[in-house]
């Protein structure tokens, strides 16, 4: 039978934001969210994603790209993406250069992710109006496009200039660096994807809000991809949510007592999430966890939810595990081990294509009435042993 994205995507990697507990070292944290992408990469997870913030304490990553500078000198193979560049708050040409550097410093390894600008406390402290930040977004997307592509661009709007602006030094990746759009409930995310023919990678979960929302991106991204005379293709349409699994669901849950109540707070603050009254840990986890916004507990829990995703989109190319300190470091080295061991490869093939291996081994292809193998062993262990004696014996008489 023939595999489609309907059955679950083939990619998958990790995003870190990152969501730190307050009261910790940033120079510790910053070298553990390195530690974690160079795991992720020796375990053979295909993506990284780094965000940009600027305020809170929470996200205290700054600059993506230096940072995933430092990630590249760590890994091998992993795809290193900013999750994303906030464009209202850069020179397009500037930052545009600083990717392309990037990307030849990592032979090809850089995916562009960028956004609007997620926190308001961000904009403020840059002077920029909240309301005009996506229309922003778009202009210097689209000026960022045509940087990568090999264009000549002079443009000039009530926030920058640029006058015959041109990357000096073009993209490792031929024809382009890879591009991808962040997107969460609005449509602005997959407008913006199909007019450029961009790629997208939608934050938030698997809430109803998101299911109901993202159910219509797609279709969405692809009239604007007609409208434009442009093309875009689910591979390029990654899904993330926030999730911590453990080998049981008691312990994954034990494990969220190190900080998800201090960051599930400040996320509720920040975000479109409901500010919660529950009172305690346990009921707060539990109103968490049904909303869908986020997944605590096991690998078989994370595949079922990823393939309800899938299902219900019609299908993506990558799944990203959105990483969180609702555990302590040593837990959430072990999530990403066991997303790594026991979820990505369902998903890919291999386990599945093991389980059918073992079955035929044992038998259950001769009717379930147990395995010819082991008496075919048995018999040409006992045929050695009688040829092995004739022939001594015929020794011995001679």
């Amino acid at each position: 039978m023939t595999r489609t994205l309907e059955d679950g995507p083939t990619r998958f990697g990790i995003f870190q934001a990152p969501f730190h507990v307050r009261n910790t070292a940033p120079a510790v944290n910053y070298q553990r969210d390195l530690e974690l992408i160079e795991l992720a990469d020796k375990l053979g997870l295909q993506e990284a994603w780094v965000g940009e913030h600027h305020t809170g304490s929470v996200e205290p990553i700054g600059c993506p790209e230096l940072f995933l500078a430092a990630a590249a000198e760590r890994t091998q193979q992993i795809m290193l993406g900013t999750g994303v560049n906030s464009l209202p708050y850069h020179s397009p040409f500037t930052l545009a250069s600083r990717l392309t550097q990037l990307d030849h410093m990592t032979r090809g390894r850089v995916i562009f992710g960028f956004g609007p600008g997620q926190l308001a406390s961000d904009a403020h402290i840059l002077d920029i109006d909240t309301t005009q930040q996506r229309r922003m977004m778009l202009e210097s997307a689209r000026v960022i496009v045509r940087l990568m592509r090999g264009e000549w661009v002079t443009e000039k709007t009530d926030w920058f200039s640029l006058k015959d602006a041109h990357l000096q030094v073009p993209p490792y990746q031929v024809p382009t660096m890879e591009m991808v759009t962040a997107a969460t409930i609005s449509p602005s995310g997959p407008t913006v994807a199909g007019e450029l023919g961009l790629g997208m990678i939608n934050f938030g979960g698997t809430s109803q809000a998101v299911f109901d929302a993202v159910k219509d991106h797609w279709a969405i991204c692809e009239a604007e991809a007609e409208k434009h005379g442009t093309s875009v293709s689910r591979e390029n349409w990654r899904m993330s949510a926030i999730c911590h699994i453990a080998d049981t669901e008691e312990q994954a849950r034990e494990d969220c007592r190190y900080g998800f109540e201090q960051i599930w707070r400040y996320l509720s603050e920040i975000s479109i999430l409901q500010i919660s009254h529950a009172t305690t840990f346990e009921e707060l986890l539990d109103e968490a966890i049904a909303s869908g916004s986020i997944i605590v507990g096991t690998p078989d829990l994370l595949i079922e939810k990823i393939r309800e995703l899938a299902k219900q989109t019609g299908g993506f190319g990558a799944f990203i595990m959105t990483l969180a300190d609702f555990a302590d470091y040593p837990a959430r080295r072990r999530g990403v081990e066991l997303f790594a061991n026991r979820v990505v490869p369902e998903f890919r093939g291999y386990l599945p294509s093991l389980r059918k291996s073992q079955e035929w081994v044992l038998g259950q292809h001769n009717g379930g009435e147990g395995t010819i193998w082991k008496t075919q062993t048995l018999e040409a262990i006992a045929k050695a042993a009688q040829q092995y004696d004739s022939e001594r014996g015929a020794t011995t008489s001679s």
